[in-house]
């Protein structure tokens, strides 16, 4: 096909300009009955996946079938209030469909060990199964079209491309075993690069079990928030890996931050509504790590997190274990206390500073209480008493000087990049 590259750096891409892309690339594909929708989820609203879903299936769904299946990964399920919001009243309920990770897989094959033992220098010693929804082997789609953004991220580097799938749409042993794979390799050295540990094993089961064998289409974005609106910058489109390496350039222009200094106090805000659990909260943590010195403090300010885990299972392993080292979660690890649940493993070695600086997550006691943020291995303020003396409605990105006289650096959205001192 022939693929579709857009780029605006400054004002963005016009609606009208989506529409003629979107136009362009279906009429590639004419005939289609049966089209399957693979955006990310509500933790990733700021994509413009929400536009491009509602656009695809207004072109799609008065000749073609059209389902819609958020890439959940182990995220929970999306609430008719976060799909109200994110797909508008365009995509009706019964087009959905739910990704459920530990029973709707099937193996497509096996990244070998050989493999990850050289990706990993030697650090890892491990086969993956490569799974993925039964439904995009099965369920008869002339088209998939996965669509994502391209942006910063603790595991892969830079989110997207077939992490959409593997991880999005995947299964136990892709999703436990790259994120150990990252956290053994070392967060701070993938966070920001394309070619990070666990993008190379994507790519080896991209060029071995998917390319040539799904009718699959990646449409990658890249976004900035412009006046508080999300701003579309970059849009490529197409089967191959190039749509995603232009997005990388393009993100790695505007997501990522380089800070003159490290900030002894960093500031970040998690919105109530995309981030409810420290399992997703914490890009508060993993995004601007990097700009926080030596002894210093992060202050989370988590108005609307209510739990540890997206899921029971990962709630209780939270609970259990708490974000207290690396070494200590390795050692469990090591002992088996993660069997099954290796991605709880590699969640709680990201999830702590290692004693480098200190966490603090404001929240509101009704959901989270003191207790038990202190019982994971963070420190704890109440939300509201935060928010008096780091108010996000008037903190303005970057350095801000308080009425005290204190100096912190603030982040208002800390999903939207990468915060780095070189």
């Amino acid at each position: 096909m022939n693929e579709i590259y857009l780029t605006n750096e400054t004002s963005g891409i016009s609606p009208a300009e989506v529409e003629k892309c979107m136009d362009e690339l279906l009429a590639q594909y004419p005939g289609l009955k049966k089209v399957l929708i693979i955006p990310p989820d509500f933790t990733r609203c700021y994509s413009y996946a929400g536009e491009l879903t509602q656009v695809l299936y207004k072109k799609l769904s008065p000749t073609a079938t059209v389902h819609v299946m958020p890439a959940l990964g182990t995220h929970m399920a999306m609430d008719g209030e976060e799909k109200e919001k994110m797909f508008g009243s365009v995509v009706p309920e019964e087009a959905f469909l739910v990704h459920h990770w530990q029973t709707d897989t099937v193996s497509i094959g096996k990244v070998p060990q050989e493999v990850i033992e050289e990706i990993s220098g030697g650090l890892y010693s491990t086969d993956i199964e490569v799974e993925v929804n039964e439904k995009l082997i099965n369920g008869g789609y002339d088209l998939i079209l996965s669509i994502g953004q391209v942006v910063p991220h603790e595991v892969v580097g830079m989110a997207n491309y077939s992490k959409n799938i593997f991880v999005g749409v995947g299964g136990r042993q892709m999703i436990n075993k790259s994120h150990m794979l990252s956290a053994i390799c070392g967060m701070e050295k993938a966070l920001g690069v394309a070619d990070s540990p666990a993008r190379k094993v994507f790519d080896y089961a991209q060029q071995h079990f998917l390319d040539g064998k799904l009718p699959l289409v990646y449409i990658q974005t890249v976004t900035t928030l412009k006046d508080e609106e999300i701003c579309l910058n970059g849009l490529y489109t197409g089967p191959s890996r190039k749509p995603f390496e232009l997005a990388v350039e393009l993100s790695g222009k505007l997501n990522i931050c380089h800070v003159e200094r490290r900030a002894k106090k960093l500031v970040t805000y998690l919105d109530p509504y995309e981030l409810k659990t420290t399992w997703v909260g914490n890009k508060g943590i993993y995004r601007t790590r990097m700009a926080v010195a030596d002894g210093g403090d992060l202050i989370i300010l988590a108005p609307g997190v209510k739990a540890f885990g997206e899921n029971e299972e990962m709630d209780h392993m939270t609970r259990t274990y708490g974000y207290k080292g690396r070494d200590y979660v390795l050692k469990l690890f090591n002992e088996g206390a993660f069997e099954n649940r290796i991605m709880a493993a590699a969640h709680l070695i990201q999830g702590s500073s290692d004693g480098r600086f200190r966490i603090t997550y404001c929240t509101r006691p009704e959901n989270l209480s003191k207790e038990e943020i202190e019982s994971v291995g963070y420190q704890w303020m109440d939300y509201e008493q935060a928010a008096s003396l780091y108010d996000p409605e008037t903190l303005h990105d970057g350095w801000n000087t308080l009425e005290n006289g204190e100096e912190i650096y603030f982040v208002k959205t800390p999903a939207l990049g990468l915060w780095k001192v070189d």
